[in-house]
């Protein structure tokens, strides 16, 4: 379990701040930093076919591991964050045994 901690504390540290005023897809450059990880991670992890176009569109295929016909399925997701908050510097926390009480942030 510790490793799957360790990688999504390893994206949200990633500055993916979205700019509304851009006419790109992305929005702004340092998203390509997550999606380049992103890459080379699934083809880590032994994903098929993985591909990322202009946009950082990435796509990636695991094949089935049965002899019989089953539905395929899709994930979509985006990897930018609001540009209400900033997203340089996050620190992200680990709550163990969350009780219900408010979380100081930045503390």
């Amino acid at each position: 379990m510790q490793h799957i901690i360790d990688r999504f504390i390893s994206y949200v540290t990633i500055d993916t701040e979205s700019n509304p005023n851009s006419e790109t897809t992305p929005s702004t450059e340092k998203q390509w930093v997550l999606a380049n990880k992103l890459v080379e991670e699934l083809k880590a992890i032994g994903m098929q076919n993985v591909t990322i176009d202009d946009k950082a569109y990435i796509m990636a295929t695991l094949p089935s591991n049965v002899e019989h016909e089953v539905p395929t399925i899709g994930f979509i997701s985006h990897f930018d964050t609001s540009p209400d908050f900033s997203g340089a510097n996050v620190k992200p926390q680990i709550i163990n045994n969350y009780d219900g009480k408010d979380i100081v942030l930045n503390a």
